[in-house]
């Protein structure tokens, strides 16, 4: 089997559609000995942040095509590049690991769609031009093979909103990558102290939109009592938002306007992918009460650390935290006071909650991953 993949994403390991094409062709690499990969990428795509790093998995080619790194180049390369390099390429199948098929393809197509965020949340919808490729990008999702997501929650919302057939949609889980493990590093202290964190914490990490809910973040921590936050200071972590709007709110304003002391909440900044697996290790809990996931990596990552996590019941959270963690709705920051306040002070529940997480995240590997997502390739050219 020739597949042709989508590598538009490739050479970008911070995003989470750049780490699932790569994990998820070294997962393929080795499962099928008849089956080559061309990577099909822009010509300026590089291999890593800064142009180093991991080349390909040895059963893959990568395919480069001059196009420019503008949204309409995307679009240019999605529409029309790639299908343009199957066809030239010989390829049996065509794979678009996230929502950006073509709407012509020469080739039998499988698509994978993360998430419909744009099509769940109104504030996501952007101008003209986002609506208009929201729709593009639709349309041709309809024309799809086979289109796989992360979660059944995912599921439910792709067969609702875009009304493709049910056996027509299948639902793949991802997984955590193999840094993401119990087991500290030498390098885990070093780490931890370059960015001035506390002895002991509980940690936010994934991002400052509007659907990760920081204010709850925020409140649940300020419920839990200057006494108790004195022994498991809050860490904030990431790049803050540029400016403070209603989509990117900043969180440093919610503190303030919580009453919570500056000395019980620490910034650190943006973290390196290479360093979150140490913060994830030395962190109580991770709090994660999302509005709208489509899967959830960061939870994940945490319980392969053996940190809890105290999430929202919501979308695909309660499949991927499962009893690794507390679930909570949304709004209850008297819930996660709740939580936090019993994983901070009773150590026989925190051991506890560590061996669930464990337990949970072993559901989830990247093998798995690709073995479900080869057998999907195989069952959509018979």
């Amino acid at each position: 089997m020739h597949l042709a993949i989508n590598g538009w994403f490739w050479g970008r390991p911070t995003t989470g559609s750049g780490q699932y094409v790569r994990h998820l062709a070294e997962g393929l690499e080795s499962l099928a000995s008849d089956l080559r990969i061309s990577v099909v990428l822009p010509r300026d795509c590089l291999e890593g942040e800064d142009g180093s790093g991991p080349g390909p998995p040895s059963s893959c080619t990568l395919v480069r095509t001059s196009c420019p790194r503008t949204n309409f180049g995307k679009v240019f390369f999605e529409q029309v590049a790639f299908p343009r390099a199957c066809a030239h390429l010989g390829a049996d199948l065509a794979h678009v690991p996230y929502w950006a098929p073509p709407l012509r393809s020469p080739v039998p197509l499988v698509v994978t769609i993360h998430d419909v965020i744009p099509l769940v949340l109104p504030q996501y919808r952007g101008g003209a031009f986002q609506r208009l490729y929201q729709a593009l990008v639709s349309a041709a999702a309809r024309r799809a093979k086979s289109v796989l997501t992360d979660s059944e929650a995912s599921r439910r919302d792709i067969l609702e909103r875009l009304g493709l057939a049910p056996g027509q949609v299948h639902a793949i889980p991802l997984a955590a990558a193999t840094c993401y493990h119990l087991n500290p590093s030498d390098d885990d202290a070093a780490i931890r102290a370059r960015y001035g964190l506390p002895h002991r914490y509980v940690l936010y990490l994934g991002g400052f939109d509007v659907r990760k809910n920081l204010s709850t973040v925020v409140a649940g921590f300020r419920q839990v009592g200057p006494t108790v936050a004195a022994k498991c200071p809050l860490v904030i972590a990431g790049r803050l938002p540029d400016r403070d709007t209603p989509f990117t709110p900043d969180p440093r304003r919610i503190v303030r306007e919580e009453h919570v002391d500056d000395e019980l909440v620490h910034f650190s900044g943006f973290v390196r992918e290479v360093d979150k697996p140490a913060l994830y290790r030395g962190a109580v809990a991770l709090l994660f009460p999302s509005f709208y996931e489509g899967f959830g990596l960061p939870p994940l990552e945490a319980l392969a650390c053996g940190t809890p996590v105290i999430g929202s019941d919501v979308a695909s959270l309660p499949e991927v935290i499962g009893e690794g963690g507390v679930l909570v709705r949304p709004h209850d920051a008297a819930g996660i006071a709740s939580a936090l306040t019993r994983l901070i002070t009773d150590e026989d529940y925190r051991t506890e909650m560590r061996c669930r997480a464990l337990h949970q995240a072993a559901r989830f590997s990247w093998d798995r991953t690709a073995r479900a997502t080869l057998r999907n390739y195989r069952e959509t050219l018979d």
